[in-house]
């Protein structure tokens, strides 16, 4: 052992077990107290660590448990501070070169002999320890070129903020492994967890050289408005972009086209049964698509095969001939070809009497020979193209229709439940962001190549794109959560086969931020129409591949996905007591001690556990401050109960008017 080793002593083995060892300090220690050469040490900390020396290596202990026994008791059986001998309980967790540039490894091969010396660890042990020496490196290309230009530095770990355990020691994760992998950030409401990820990302991003994170894309699922103070102000010319869209579910806010949803979305959105009602639905979409302003010219003959159906089936009931009337010309207005349209069927349908003029003309004309029917005739299938909304309503009419012309006669009460949540869908306020009426000549604006460019922060340049923004926040403050699920939803799906379809794959990083992902990352099916969970949980198992990656934020992680978190390969945990949610942390992190644990319900606010395979061992730590902070206070109550007679409330509200149109006022 060094000189300088025997100058950091803090004790000596007295015991040596499998898994766990003990220390008796030196006496004379002082409070558990160690000053030494360099600083004062306070060693007995709970989670700090000491160094014991075999042969080339140290054996890397941690303090889990101190004590101290009266050597000299007296017969009064006082207890002697000066004379007691004080004791360490530490387990051991790896081994580090003596070297200064061989690197910790977890496991011990060499245990240390009885009277061994036990050392404080140094700053630089404890940065090979966690493998964080390097904050940053020389600015090199993803393909091994010289950046430009060439002095510039990228990071390559992040501080996070400050030990509780280690003086000044700044706590860092290693970038590639931190946002190379899924992340949840747990804690109950009140502990700091939206103001944690707030620090992280400002810490990124405020990177001072040249070369900043231009690369990165973070989509903010913004459930609670909280994270436009805190991170717009990271937006700098040349450097990083911030944008934010407001999805406050009218048509005057974001908007996300109905026609990008896929079948699976319809049939959650609409909750159709497996057996009667998803064949109706996807007819229904594939007739709405078909008929559209952009739909396949080549297909007209199956447009007139289907109405010719229909109308048919409508002339054969037993409804009355003015009811006929009125629902044939209904649908005529709707889906028409060249051949049938109202101005050639009109003469077949006019009123006369009290009955159709010429039904009988009417069948002849659609189904006789050499008409439009086509035997054993395959539907086409739905397609992402433009279709007004208002007309699936009518489409899944039509499909009852076609389908009680095959002879299903209790096909429309079997669909009367999904009728109905159609209409619903087609009447709430809230839905409005997803309904749209195409104009005249069918122009449709953005496509989902467009969509998704403003949603990953990138804008058209020439033939290309290029990247204007690294953090994009969707802010739906103002929606129901059954209006986030269904958003959130989408939009994970389109980016993940956008990405999944890229070439060269894994070359554009896309990060989601899922704030409060408990109300729609949930581990029990939604009780709302749509399960948002199941493209998550695709994402957590493949997404690494792809480069999409998920940041979950949740207040019960009890509540959560468990595939989700089953695949989150860093965590940082805030203050959590409820029992449920404690013992789900137990069952995800196997390898974390109990002693490690059992600090969760005991941490301060802004404190927090960070373990995963960005740090090489659970570390406690202060959360470094953000600035600005998110717009997630605490309540004031004192200040805003106790005020003098008359002050007028400094809060707007507008969703207590009776009318939304009539603006928004101040309330005493």
């Amino acid at each position: 052992m060094s000189h300088d080793d025997r100058k950091r002593a803090v004790g000596k083995v007295t015991s040596v077990a499998a898994d766990r060892f003990v220390v008796e300090m030196h006496a004379g220690t002082d409070n558990f107290t160690v000053v030494g050469f360099d600083d004062v040490h306070y060693v007995a900390r709970l989670g700090s660590f000491l160094m014991i020396p075999t042969h080339a290596e140290y054996v890397v202990a941690e303090v889990v448990g101190l004590r101290e026994r009266d050597v000299a008791a007296s017969s009064r059986g006082d207890l002697d501070k000066a004379g007691s001998a004080k004791f360490l309980d530490v387990v051991p967790v790896g081994m580090l070169p003596a070297s200064g540039d061989g690197k910790f490894r977890f496991g011990v091969s060499v245990f240390p002999s009885l009277y061994a010396d036990a050392l404080y660890a140094l700053d630089s042990e404890l940065d090979r320890i966690f493998e964080t020496k390097t904050e940053a490196e020389a600015g090199i290309g993803p393909d091994g070129e010289i950046c430009v230009p060439a002095k510039a530095t990228r990071f390559r770990v992040l501080s996070i903020g400050q030990s509780v355990v280690f003086e000044n020691y700044a706590v860092k994760v290693r970038l590639d492994d931190f946002f190379g992998g899924h992340v949840a950030v747990l804690g109950n409401t009140g502990s700091g967890k939206s103001c944690t990820v707030a620090s992280i990302l400002q810490a990124l991003f405020e990177k001072p050289d040249e070369h900043h994170a231009r690369g990165a894309t973070f989509v903010v699922f913004d459930v609670n408005g909280e994270y436009r103070q805190a991170l717009e102000s990271l937006a700098k010319p040349g450097g990083i972009g911030i944008d934010r869209v407001v999805l406050d579910g009218t048509a005057t806010g974001f908007r996300l086209p109905h026609w990008f949803l896929d079948l699976s979305e319809w049939e959650l959105l609409l909750q159709a049964s497996e057996r009667t009602q998803v064949p109706i639905l996807r007819m229904a979409l594939g007739l709405s698509t078909m008929f559209s302003e952009a739909g396949a010219d080549d297909l007209g003959g199956v447009k007139n095969h289907i109405l010719a159906k229909c109308i048919t089936q409508i002339v054969r009931d037993d409804s009355s001939s003015p009811s006929k009337h009125d629902r044939i010309v209904g649908i005529l207005q709707r889906f028409n070809t060249g051949e049938i349209n109202l101005q050639s069927i009109q003469p077949f349908i006019a009123i006369s009497y009290g009955q159709l003029a010429n039904a009988q003309g009417l069948d002849d004309f659609l189904v006789g020979e050499n008409a439009f029917v086509i035997d054993e005739l395959k539907l086409p299938d739905y397609e992402n193209i433009p279709f007004d909304f208002r007309s699936l309503g009518e489409a899944m009419d039509l499909a009852i229709l076609y389908e009680e012309a095959h002879g299903n006669r209790q096909i429309r009460d079997y669909c009367s439940q999904m009728v109905t949540r159609l209409k619903s869908l087609e009447e709430r306020r809230e839905y409005e962001f997803l309904r749209h009426s195409l104009p005249p000549g069918g122009e449709t604006g953005e496509g989902q190549i467009e969509f998704l460019a403003r949603i990953l922060g990138l804008a058209a340049k020439g033939s290309g794109l290029t990247k204007t923004s690294q953090v994009v926040i969707v802010d739906m403050n103002a929606v129901s959560d059954d209006v986030v699920e269904l958003f959130c939803s989408v939009l994970a799906r389109m980016t993940f086969r956008l990405l999944r379809q890229a070439d060269p794959r894994n070359r554009f990083p896309v990060h989601l931020l899922l704030e409060e992902a408990h109300r729609y990352v949930a581990s029990t099916p939604s009780r709302y129409a749509l399960d948002a969970a199941k493209i998550f949980e695709r994402i957590a198992k493949e997404g690494r591949k792809y480069g999409m990656f998920l940041m979950v934020a949740s207040q019960r992680p009890s509540e959560l996905s468990k595939t989700v978190l089953s695949q989150c390969s860093n965590f940082v945990v805030h203050r959590i007591q409820n029992p449920d949610d404690l013992s789900q942390i137990r069952q995800m992190t196997p390898f974390i001690s109990d002693a490690v644990l059992k600090r969760l319900p005991s941490l301060p606010k802004q404190h927090a556990l960070v373990f995963g395979t960005s740090v090489n061992l659970p570390t406690t730590f202060r959360v470094r401050d953000a600035f600005p902070r998110p717009s997630s206070d605490d309540t004031k109550i004192v200040d805003l109960w106790f005020h003098e007679e008359g002050r007028l409330a400094s809060v707007r509200l507008a969703t207590l008017l009776p009318d939304p149109e009539e603006g928004i006022s101040d309330l005493v």
